[in-house]
Parts: C-alpha cells; sequence; structure tokens
C-alpha cells in the first residue's frame, strides 16, 4: 500500500489511474481547478472527487510516496512547487506506468493514427476468448467501460502509447518511458507542432522509440507507410521486423467483408485504415498466444472505440457518425472511408478546428484536399479556443485555402453551426462530425433524432 497524491487528477487519463490505484489498495488524494464528465461522476462515485476545486500544498507531507503529475498540471502550480520544495518523488503518468509494469510483459501500440482502435480490437479479442490482461486505452469501447485495468497477476500490460510529452517537468514522449517487448507503428503523420515543430523533429521520436524496443523485441508496423517503412527498414537495432499492410477486402451493400482463409467475414469497422488496423492488431494478439482463427471469429462483434468513427445515429436511409479525426490524415482517411462504404449517399463532414496544430495558420495548409471525398463540407472553430491556445486569429479565407473544397462553409459561432444543421434535410445523408472537442457543447440529442 502507498500513498499517492494526484495533480490535476480530474484528467481523462489521470482520473481512471487514481480510481484504479484506489481499488487495489492504495490510499488516494488529488486536486484539480477544472474537473469535467465523465470524470466528475467517476471520481465521486468513488469517493475521490476533491471538495473543492483548487490547488492547496496542504494536501502534501512527507507521508507521501509518490506525488502524480498529470499532462494540464503547469509549472507554477503551488501543488507542484511545494512538492518540489518537500523532495518528494514526483512521476509522470507514463513513469508510474512503466514502473508498476517493470516486471511485466510490455506491449505498446504506437503511431499517429489508430492507436486507439488497434489497442481496442486486441483488447476485444482477448476478452472475447477470455484471456485477462492489464491494459490502458485512450477511449472506452463503449460507455461503460474501462480505460485502465492494472492487477498482480497478469503477464502483458498492453498499452496505448503516446508521442505526446509526459509532463511540464518530464519533456520526453510519453512512449519512451515504457520500453516495451512487443510494439506497433500504425503510421507517421506530422502532428502536435506546438511540440515538434518540424516534420523531421517529429519523426526522430519514432526513430527515438524503435530504439526503446528491448533487444530480441518484436516491432509490428504498417509497411503501406513509405516514411514509416523507410524508418523501419534504415534501422540497425537488434530486433525482429513484421510489416502489415491492407488486407484482402470487399464491399456489398454497405457492408464491409473481410477475406479469409476461413471465408468471408463481416465486419461492423469500415475503411481501408481500419482493415490496416485490423491486419496489426492481429499480429499483436497471435504474439500474445491468441491464434489467427480466434482472432477473426472475435471481429464481426467489434464495434468500435467511442468517438472513433462511432455510429451514433441511424434512420431509414441516413446515418450520423462521431469521429476523433482531427490531424490532416485523420480527417482524410474517414472522408475516404465514408465514400467508399456509402458511395450512392451524399457525404457530408463537419470538422472542428480544436488542436494547437488545426489552428495554426502555417499548419492549415497540411489539410489540402484532406475534404475532397465529401460533397459537402463544414468547418467549425471557436475563437475562445483559440484565445485560450494563444494562437493568431484565423481568417475565413485562410481555411478555405488550406483545404481548398469547392463547396466549404466555416463557422465560428456554436448557436449558428447547430441551427444549420439543424435545419438540413438529411434524407439519403451520412454525416460526419470529426473532433477532439465538442462543437462549443452542441445539443447532440436534438441532433441525433434528426436521423431517427
Amino acid at each position: 500500500m502507498k500513498r499517492l497524491h494526484f495533480i490535476a487528477i480530474g484528467g481523462s487519463a489521470m482520473h481512471s489511474l487514481a480510481i484504479e490505484m484506489q481499488e487495489i489498495g492504495n490510499i488516494v488524494t488529488g486536486s484539480d481547478d477544472m474537473i469535467f464528465e465523465p470524470s466528475k461522476s467517476k471520481l465521486q462515485a468513488v469517493g475521490l472527487l476533491p471538495k473543492k476545486l483548487g490547488w492547496f500544498p496542504e494536501k502534501l507531507n512527507e507521508n507521501i510516496d509518490v506525488v502524480v503529475l498529470g499532462m494540464h498540471a503547469k509549472k507554477e502550480n503551488p501543488e507542484l512547487k511545494y512538492a518540489q520544495k518537500m523532495n518528494l518523488k514526483i512521476q509522470s503518468y507514463p513513469e508510474f506506468l512503466a514502473l508498476f509494469s517493470k516486471n511485466k510483459t510490455r506491449v505498446v501500440i504506437a503511431g499517429s493514427h489508430g492507436k486507439t482502435t488497434i489497442t481496442a480490437m486486441i483488447l476485444h479479442a482477448l476478452k472475447y476468448n477470455v484471456i485477462e490482461i492489464d491494459y490502458m486505452v485512450g477511449a472506452p469501447a463503449s460507455k461503460n467501460s474501462k480505460t485502465l485495468s492494472m492487477g498482480a497477476e497478469n503477464d502483458f500490460f498492453l498499452l496505448e502509447g503516446d508521442e505526446y510529452l509526459s509532463s511540464v517537468t518530464d519533456p520526453q514522449p510519453k512512449f519512451l518511458w515504457y520500453t516495451p517487448e512487443i510494439a506497433l507503428i500504425s503510421g507517421i503523420a506530422w502532428d502536435h507542432i506546438n511540440v515538434f515543430p518540424t516534420f523531421e523533429n517529429y519523426v526522430f521520436q519514432f526513430e527515438k522509440f524503435i530504439y526503446s524496443i528491448q533487444d530480441g523485441g518484436v516491432l509490428i508496423y504498417n509497411e503501406d507507410d513509405e516514411i514509416l517503412k523507410k524508418l523501419v527498414e534504415s534501422s540497425q537495432h537488434p530486433i525482429k521486423k513484421i510489416g502489415y499492410s491492407l488486407p484482402d477486402h470487399f464491399i456489398d451493400g454497405e457492408q464491409t467483408y473481410l477475406k479469409t482463409e476461413e471465408g468471408s467475414l463481416p465486419l461492423l469497422v469500415f475503411g481501408s485504415h481500419n482493415l490496416r488496423n485490423l491486419a496489426g492488431a492481429q499480429w499483436i494478439a497471435q504474439l500474445m498466444g491468441l491464434d489467427r482463427s480466434d482472432f477473426y471469429e472475435a471481429m464481426p462483434s467489434f464495434t468500435g472505440a467511442l468517438k472513433r468513427l462511432e455510429l451514433y445515429s441511424k434512420g431509414t436511409n441516413n446515418f450520423l457518425f462521431k469521429d476523433f479525426a482531427h490531424s490532416p490524415s485523420k480527417v482524410k482517411a474517414t472522408s475516404l472511408a465514408i465514400k467508399n462504404q456509402f458511395e450512392l449517399k451524399k457525404i457530408i463532414v463537419c470538422l472542428e478546428l480544436h488542436t494547437y496544430s488545426s489552428l495554426d495558420l502555417t499548419f492549415i495548409n497540411q489539410y489540402a484536399n484532406s475534404l475532397d471525398s465529401a460533397d459537402e463540407a463544414i468547418i467549425f472553430y471557436d475563437p475562445e479556443t483559440l484565445r485560450i491556445k494563444n494562437r493568431a486569429p484565423i481568417l475565413q479565407e485562410n481555411i478555405e485555402q488550406g483545404f481548398g473544397h469547392s463547396s466549404l462553409q466555416v463557422f465560428t459561432q456554436a448557436s449558428q453551426l447547430q441551427t444549420i444543421l439543424l435545419e438540413k434535410n438529411f434524407s439519403n445523408v451520412v454525416l460526419v462530425m470529426m473532433s477532439s472537442g465538442n462543437f462549443g457543447g452542441i445539443n447532440w440529442g436534438a441532433l441525433r433524432k434528426r436521423f431517427l
């Protein structure tokens, strides 16, 4: 049993870790200045919701074994400064996970896109076949499922490996902490320009990740990605390298089928990117002890992770999807997947610019042609988000030139966006809402009803 204090306990990953640590017998406290749903309700249900919002150095004392520092805590955080003054042990979220799992076989899923889906596919296949492991995934498969599970009995720890920085005091990418025996890289597409200002610098993080794999370990990689393939093949690190690519498949009547040795397999997920994800997941599951036929048996019931091309509403001839896509490569892949799957329907894509990269004037041109598969494209961004992220104003013409779509509409007011969407005729239409944010608080219930 240890005494743990979480600075920024309300974070999407931090609150799950705090709850898990309490469940296995540790004494847990924490603070935060803002806590949103679903973190708030989950912390409250187990008695970990702070009584007051804010930072309280008096919560810290010499009896604290570890202070776990969340990504959203700033350098000037009063609790962090007090913990440093007291010389308490301070660990970032990934460092804590790495040390906790040091005696387990670590399996890390990395890449600019597809990490969450691949991890979720592996978990689904293992659970279907009644195989228990420890895991950390970026998004739950359903509203009630966990994103983190840690115990003493399991041999494997499956981790979604993020390339973003670990914490304000720990500037190395999160995935460099894990030193896996088994790893996967799904692809490389420039992102997080506030941290990695050049594409070359961004790619270098993945080169370091490859060399962090333990000697004699295994790397599964998407060989359809030319940049990644070149990086892997040029590496002199003594590991086994196994490439995967787009598997054989076909679409029949808005249904995707995977061709396998045992026949055609109907899938609930679709798109070339998801089929590649499935191919990579199958290799990882096999290395974790699950044979190919048992993996395939589980896949027809896999519905995806939340907000990863999630079917949110469906009518007689229309569909509403929610997707986490925000980087250019993700936006393009999702749009193309929708067009290929529903080629006889009108495709409307609504994208919120919400991340540091997407709100950067020097980066906006990276989105060129990413929405070409959409018949109608809508861009939304909240000027308040620009202010919070300290970004220069973006003009409508900047966005129009950056995307280069012939029928692009741009909105900056959530109420106006909502009015336009609710007035549309969605007969024989597929609408995809793409964002890592929430479109300024759009009324999802009202939008959902328009498709029923």
